[in-house]
């Protein structure tokens, strides 16, 4: 791609800039205004939890920072920490137009009274460097106005306020209006009787005004480090009557975000008696007890909407599965999800999700996106969220990593459960913030991996409990996490998958979910490749640190222990099978985390060798070597993500290139780097393809394991501030694949992060792709 290209997405996007406007929304802005109505008397948005019933999740108009602080209880949004800088962003609204006027209210009132009091009110001005609305959620900045020990403010500007020492009840009025290069602000503040007790005015530069409105109880930033200053706690805050009026803002109620949250399924031949079988979830916010805690499918039918039935919420998870065999796969479908809200007064809202099931496509080339590893930084990841809605893949695959233990700021909680998987669903919302519109219109098969579970690495140990005694989670075998806690990261991302091979659970009764689908004439079997996989302190890599062997001397064939695990028995039992079964499809794919090799040199920094990681699928050999023969039977193409290093590789064990190739997609947005550099540390190659490119041919790996490499992704070194830029250089984007069941190929595409991707020869790839290979090729019947 041409960088007049670039530079042209990038405007397309927003992102070209330090400081981002939004386009011209002007009709959206018109749209806030009461119809006929003078512009002086704006319509006024109120926000309410007076008829709401106690619960976590507040409404479908807030991001709440973060989620699990946040209550409704007893017909307010109560913070219920008394931890600093906790907000309530208005998601529907965002002020776009220093020109014009704005008013927004509240009526807050004190919960907890602490020894400081870092008061409670507005934050205006609310920006990330896209301004864009999701993205501005995380800002760190925005003007404050509101009250604080003793005093009313905004910004720096204060005054004394002799109103009420205890604030119950106690409205404040933020109102400002565009006054050439400035931004005239005003605060009321007025008793329960609605008599002013104070106000105070300041002004502000008219583009700090701009970007997300929020509340916030407790202001003030979390300080970290020797420049802290101040106790890390204040009074805790509730509010209600939160209206938002005025032509300075842009509305857009389709931004709400829940109670339905969005949807994924699956559709697969089941190959038996009940034919095709749909399976889909329904997620939700976390609800109260006293909530409706049903959702309801309907399917539109001969010019009607046919109802399928309801499907109870999972408690802890928030999912509703539904599962419809002998599903009518020819045509596609529109469907509806509905969720009814019932209220304490007795009055019900309905909710709905909408979008398509489309038919299964048989008879024509099958076209899945291959997605990995969303490193926040980059969040909401636009670039490839647009390019999936322009491609209308046939299939989405996310093999894992949806969250980082980072995601959303705010901190990680562990332990209790009940408190770690509300500190995960927070999280895990932000991948379906980002890509809802692309998972409601097609089947999604989404699988969990080690960050997902709040690992740094997973070595599953068939679910045994990690003892933490001696190391931390990136380098001990088990699970960190409650196994109540993994089984939510589990629901909520496989729930819509096809029935499991076998459900039986492992060890602390975590869940499996390994099996496979048909679709569009190709079976995808779908495998954990750490769940069940060895820990690494079970050998000694005589380096400090348990997976890393950092000695290029190290003889690692040491490593490769009698009765160490890969698969496990029972996922090798369900290849074997699966290899043999070749009912309802010609072509085979198989879906993991993460790469059988270990095509990576330097991890974390440009110049940091190592010889060898035990978190690829290269260790342990031997069970590595015998899943690959057992592939190569099959002919599968292999997809899987993880390394943020997008590779081509075909698998050798008896000798070179005799099995299935593996295709590691690159990450979403990449953010621990790691680089195949082969040749400038002198590893020993043969037979590099016809296309030249550096760093590619036949290898041993770091373990000894055979394997031909035809393409890499290796990143730059980040230095832009722009986080589409960084994650661009850093390597990000996402993989396509072709699946042609006729001429029995597949095409296979890795796209880079700023690229159109349907810009044809202009779109930008990583070097060595586009590629075809063929079915035969993955027994090792070679045409590259």
């Amino acid at each position: 791609m041409s960088s007049e290209t670039r530079r042209s997405l990038l405007k397309q996007l927003g992102v070209g800039s330090a400081l981002l406007t939004l386009p011209d929304l002007g009709h959206a802005q018109d749209a806030a205004k009461s119809e006929g109505a003078d512009d002086s008397t704006p319509r006024a948005a109120e926000l309410s939890f007076a008829d709401t019933h106690d619960r976590i999740f507040l409404s479908g108009e807030c991001w709440a920072n973060p989620m699990e602080d946040w209550v409704v209880k007893d017909g307010m949004a109560e913070c219920a920490t008394t931890a600093l800088n906790r907000n309530l962003h208005r998601i529907t609204h965002q002020l776009t137009d220093a020109s014009g006027r704005m008013e927004m209210s509240v009526v807050l009132a004190r919960a907890e009274l602490r020894k400081v009091d870092h008061g409670a009110g507005f934050r205006i001005g609310i920006q990330s460097e896209l301004n864009e609305y999701r993205s501005n959620c995380f800002a760190r900045n925005g003007v404050d106005a509101g009250v604080r020990d003793g005093e009313l403010f905004i910004g720096k500007t204060s005054k004394p306020f002799d109103g009420l020492d205890d604030p119950q009840d106690l409205k404040l009025t933020l109102t400002g209006e565009g006054n050439g290069e400035a931004f005239d602000l005003t605060l009321t503040a007025t008793d329960a009787d609605g008599a002013e007790i104070g106000s105070v005015a300041a002004s502000i530069p008219a583009a700090q005004a701009l970007g997300n409105v929020a509340l916030v109880s407790s202001f003030g930033r979390e300080m970290k480090g020797a420049g802290a200053k101040g106790p890390a706690t204040g009074s805790r805050y509730r509010f209600d009557r939160w209206t938002v009026a005025g032509d300075a803002f842009t509305v857009s109620p389709e931004r709400q975000f829940g109670p339905l949250l969005w949807s994924m399924y699956s559709l697969s031949d089941s190959r038996s008696d009940e034919g095709f079988v749909l399976k889909m979830s329904a997620l939700t916010g976390p609800l109260g007890e006293k909530d409706n805690r049903n959702v309801e499918l309907f399917v539109e039918r001969d010019g009607g909407w046919q109802s399928l039935g309801t499907a109870e919420l999972d408690s802890d998870a928030w999912v509703a599965t539904f599962r419809i065999p002998k599903w009518d796969a020819s045509t596609d479908k529109p469907y509806r999800l509905v969720y009814r809200e019932e209220r304490p007064s007795g009055a019900e809202t309905e909710h709905e999700w909408t979008g398509t099931i489309q038919a299964n496509p048989s008879g024509r080339p099958l076209r899945m996106a291959a997605l990995t590893c969303q490193n926040d930084y980059g969040f909401p990841y636009e670039p490839v969220a647009e390019n999936l809605l322009r491609l209308k893949p046939d299939l989405l695959y996310f093999s894992g990593d949806q969250i980082y233990e980072s995601h959303g700021g705010y901190g990680l909680i562990r332990r209790p459960a009940d408190r770690a998987i509300l500190n995960y669903l927070r999280k895990y919302y932000m991948h379906g913030w980002s890509f809802r519109e692309a998972m409601r219109d097609a089947p999604t098969l989404c699988l969990p991996d080690d960050h997902d579970v709040f690992q740094g690495n997973i070595w599953g140990e068939a679910g045994a409990p990690m003892d933490v005694t001696d190391g931390g989670a990136s380098s001990r075998g088990g699970y960190i996490e409650p196994a109540r806690m993994v089984n939510v990261v589990h629901k909520s991302t496989v729930a819509h998958h096809p029935d499991p091979f076998d459900p039986t659970p492992v060890k602390q009764d975590i869940s499996v979910y390994y099996g496979d689908m048909v679709y569009g004439d190709v079976s995808f079997a779908i495998v954990a490749d750490r769940q069940w996989k060895s820990g690494p302190e079970r050998v000694d890599t005589a380096s400090g640190r348990a997976d890393h062997v950092l000695d290029p001397d190290f003889d690692t064939s040491k490593l490769d222990q009698p009765g160490l695990v890969l698969l496990g028995e029972r996922q090798e039992e369900f290849l074997k099978q699966w290899a043999k079964d070749w009912r309802g499809h010609g072509l085979k794919v198989l879906l993991s985390q993460t790469v059988f090799a270990g095509v990576a040199t330097h991890h974390g920094g440009y110049n940091g060798y190592l010889k060898a990681d035990l978190d690829s699928g290269a260790w342990p050999q031997t069970p590595r070597n015998r899943a690959v023969r057992i592939l190569r039977e099959a002919m599968p193409l292999h997809i899987n993500g993880d390394q943020h290093l997008t590779s081509l590789v075909q698998y050798g064990v008896d000798q070179q290139r005799d099995s299935c190739w593996s295709f590691c997609t690159p990450a979403i947005s990449a953010g621990y780097p790691r680089w195949w550099r082969p040749d400038e540390v002198g590893m020993p190659h043969a037979n590099r393809p016809a296309h030249g490119i550096p760093n590619t041919g036949e290898y041993v790996d770091g373990f000894g394991n055979l394997a031909f490499v035809y393409g890499v992704g290796n990143p730059e070194v980040a230095s832009k501030r722009n986080r589409y830029e960084r994650a661009h250089q850093k390597g990000s984007g996402f993989g396509f694949v072709t699946f042609d069941t006729q001429a029995k190929t597949y095409r296979l595409e890795s796209f880079r992060f700023l690229t159109d991707a349907t810009g044809g020869e202009e779109a930008e790839q990583f070097p060595g792709w586009p590629v075809t290979i063929h079915q035969e090729e993955n027994a090792g019947r070679n045409r590259l």
